[in-house]
């Protein structure tokens, strides 16, 4: 279970620079940076972070809030900066089937705004600088044989980025996002999947070594409806992708998966965050990760929030964490609230460590060398979440990747040990 955290009293010189995490008030204590804050009680819930569309309601923050304070904050600096940016840093092309609807939103325009709310400041930036987010609509009825992929190429520099995709009801279909090249970019996906439809998004970060990309995905299941949502993280310097689910109508159901690989100085964040709001709601999240190299790390923060509204709710959360050499971190926080009693299952587990010698032996006992056996445990690891996404192509092309950063992996190791 989740609890608040408490902040020391004032020492009469506040820091004016940013803000105290949202979970840390105290009544009478004013929050610096936030205008009118001197009367707040701690936040008991997840889901009362607050969320502005205006970024100036933010402060900028310092490191100590909780959804900042494992995150390299001069990293991202750029993105904190509500300033416009060029709009050719990003190169997007749409492959799509022709029944796929696109268009533009202003902000004010439906469906833009109808399930988002900026919960940080980053997000924030990316709403008010994107003055027409692009949209893409899979109609009603309509099931799409091929998946709909967006391949987004940085081509350096600051960027900002808000997308919607709105899946009507009872279609059927999948998004592929793909990011490459190198950016800064702070990018918000809005997620519609609405009465009886069943929608997959993946997002694929595989962008260059110096990137930095801060994404906020946030979705609205609603009644019998179903998403698959992936996060693959292998490139870039700095990604976080936080995905914000919320299964809002009965029988909705929603599938939470991530993959990441981190070299040395990588830093790979996901902090995951699923609301059982309705009745007879189901979920499943599951994120694993392996690391190498000196500075590689991962965070994972895996909130689920089941409502007083969610009976019959069936809930797991679980992240596990592979340690491949000396030198790599990998910081895993499960969270599990329950406001109703009646409900058919929930539980969350979190694992780090380094490799099953009992599987390794089983293999070397089998005449398998000792290396062969450390990547088929590995790859068999990570695998599980590839095999998820349910497209061959895609899925061929990530075992690949996770080849190539296993030969990386015997290459540090031999270099340990000569």
């Amino acid at each position: 279970m989740t609890t608040a955290t408490q902040t020391p009293a004032s020492s009469g010189q506040e820091r004016t620079e940013g803000h105290l995490d949202p979970a840390a008030r105290l009544t009478g204590v004013r929050q610096p940076g936030i205008p009118d804050s001197n009367e707040f009680v701690p936040v008991q819930t997840r889901s009362e972070r607050p969320t502005s569309f205006d970024p100036a309601d933010f402060g900028t923050p310092v490191g100590t809030e909780v959804n900042w304070k494992h995150t390299p904050l001069k990293a991202i600096a750029e993105l904190l900066r509500d300033e416009p940016a060029p709009h050719d840093v990003i190169g997007v092309e749409v492959s799509a089937p022709d029944a796929v609807e696109q268009g533009r939103l202003a902000v004010g325009e439906a469906p833009r705004g109808e399930v988002f709310r900026p919960e940080d400041l980053p997000s924030a930036i990316a709403w008010h600088q994107e003055a027409e987010a692009p949209l893409i609509r899979i109609p009603q009825g309509v099931e799409l044989d091929e998946p709909i992929v967006v391949r987004l190429t940085g081509r350096g520099g600051v960027a900002h980025a808000h997308v919607v995709i709105e899946a009507q009801p009872h279609s059927r279909g999948t998004v592929i996002l793909r990011h490459e090249g190198t950016a800064q970019q702070a990018q918000n996906v809005e997620i519609i999947v609405r009465d009886g439809a069943a929608l997959t998004l993946v997002s694929v970060q595989r962008w260059d070594d110096d990137a930095v990309h801060l994404a906020s995905h946030q979705a609205r299941v609603d009644r019998d409806a179903a998403l698959t949502h992936v996060v693959v993280s292998l490139g870039g310097g700095l990604v976080r992708v936080n995905p914000s689910v919320e299964l809002s109508g009965a029988g909705a159901d929603g599938k939470l998966y991530g993959l990441a690989f981190s070299d040395s100085g990588q830093h790979l964040e996901s902090q995951v965050y699923l609301h059982h709001k309705g009745p007879h709601t189901t979920g499943d999240v599951l994120y694993k990760a392996a690391l190498q190299g000196a500075g590689a790390r991962t965070v994972w923060i895996g909130d689920v929030l089941i409502g007083p509204d969610a009976t019959g709710t069936d809930s797991y959360e679980a992240n596990r964490n592979l340690v491949l050499t000396e030198g790599a971190r990998a910081d895993s926080i499960p969270n599990l609230e329950i406001e109703t009693g009646d409900i058919v299952g929930a539980g969350h587990a979190s694992a780090t460590g380094r490799f099953d010698d009992e599987q390794l032996f089983y293999l070397q006992a089998r005449g398998i060398a000792e290396d062969e056996a450390r990547r088929l445990v590995v790859l068999g690891f990570l695998a599980e979440i590839v095999q998820k996404i349910g497209i061959d192509d895609l899925q061929s092309e990530l075992i690949e990747a996770i080849e190539a950063e296993l030969a990386l992996t015997a290459s540090v190791s031999a270099e340990a040990s000569a």
